[in-house]
C-alpha cells in the first residue's frame, strides 16, 4: 500500500509539470506540418470510414439497433476507444525510453512519465469522443442518461492503461523482449477483443466468459451501451466482475513491478 501511495503522491506533487509536459508533447506531434493538429485526427477518421465502408457497405454485415441507432455508432463505439488503447499498448510500453531525458538528466519521478504520455493522448481521444457525439446527434439520437457511461469509460480506460503503461515500460526497460511481446500481440488483441464483432452474438458461452476478462472488450462495451445499445453496464454483471478482477490484478502487478525495478531503471535506459 505504501508503494501505491508513493506512486500517487509523486504525481500529485508534480501535477503542474506533468500537465505542462503533456501539452508540450502534444504540440510536438504536430510540429513541422502545415495542418498541425488535423493530422492527429486524420488517421482515426480515415480508419473509421474504411471499416464502415468495408463492413456495412462491402460485406453488408452491419445493421441498426432496435432503437434506431445506425451501425456506424456501434462501429465507432469500439474503434474510438481502441485508437487510444492501441497507442498505450504500443508507444506506452516504451514510454520511459521516449522520455529518457526526464529519467537520466532531470530525475523526474518515473511514475509520472507514463502520465505525461497518457494525458497527451487523452486530448486526442477526447477529440474523437467529441466526433462520436457529433455523429450521434446528427443521426437524431437522444440526449439521455446512458451517455453518462462515456466519462466513466474514459476514466477507467485512462487509469487502467496508465497502470499498464507504467508496468510495461518498467519491464521493457529491463528487457526488450517484453516490448517485443506486447508489440506482437497488439494486432491480435484488436481482432480478438470485439472491436469489429459483437462478442455477445458468438453463441459460445465459455468464450464469452473469457472475453469478459478482456479490459478492451469491457471499455468497448461501455461505449456501445452508451451510444448504441442503450443499456446500463450493471445489466451485464459478468463484464463488471471480469473487469474488476483484471483491474485489481493490474494494480497489484504495477505495484510489485514498480517496487522491484524503479531504482535500477535509470541505469539501464
Amino acid at each position: 500500500m505504501s508503494t501505491l501511495l508513493n506512486i500517487i503522491r509523486s504525481q500529485w506533487e508534480r501535477r503542474e509539470q506533468i500537465f505542462t509536459l503533456a501539452m508540450f508533447d502534444l504540440r510536438k506531434q504536430g510540429r513541422g506540418t502545415v495542418l498541425g493538429p488535423v493530422w492527429l485526427f486524420a488517421k482515426p477518421v480515415v480508419y473509421i470510414a474504411v471499416f464502415w465502408f468495408a463492413l456495412e457497405i462491402g460485406l453488408r454485415s452491419g445493421s441498426g439497433s432496435s432503437n434506431g441507432a445506425p451501425y456506424l455508432l456501434w462501429l465507432m463505439g469500439g474503434l474510438v476507444p481502441w485508437f487510444y488503447i492501441q497507442t498505450m499498448l504500443g508507444t506506452g510500453c516504451s514510454v520511459l525510453g521516449r522520455f529518457k531525458y526526464l529519467v537520466n538528466k532531470i530525475k523526474f519521478p518515473i511514475a509520472g512519465i507514463p502520465t505525461i504520455f497518457a494525458l497527451a493522448e487523452m486530448v486526442i481521444h477526447l477529440g474523437m469522443v467529441l466526433l462520436l457525439l457529433v455523429v450521434y446527434f446528427l443521426f437524431g439520437q437522444p440526449l439521455d442518461a446512458y451517455l453518462l457511461q462515456i466519462p466513466v469509460a474514459i476514466v477507467l480506460m485512462f487509469v487502467f492503461f496508465y497502470m499498464f503503461s507504467l508496468t510495461a515500460s518498467l519491464l521493457s526497460a529491463v528487457s526488450k523482449d517484453f516490448k517485443n511481446l506486447i508489440t506482437t500481440f497488439s494486432t491480435p488483441l484488436f481482432w480478438l477483443s470485439g472491436i469489429i464483432f459483437n462478442v455477445y452474438d458468438l453463441g459460445i458461452h465459455w468464450l464469452q466468459v473469457i472475453l469478459m476478462f478482456n479490459p478492451i472488450t469491457f471499455i468497448a462495451t461501455l461505449f456501445r451501451y452508451a451510444v448504441y445499445d442503450k443499456m446500463w453496464i450493471w445489466e451485464n454483471p459478468m463484464a463488471m466482475i471480469g473487469f474488476a478482477v483484471v483491474f485489481v490484478a493490474m494494480m497489484i502487478t504495477m505495484v510489485v513491478v514498480y517496487k522491484r525495478t524503479y531504482e535500477e531503471v535509470p541505469d539501464v535506459i
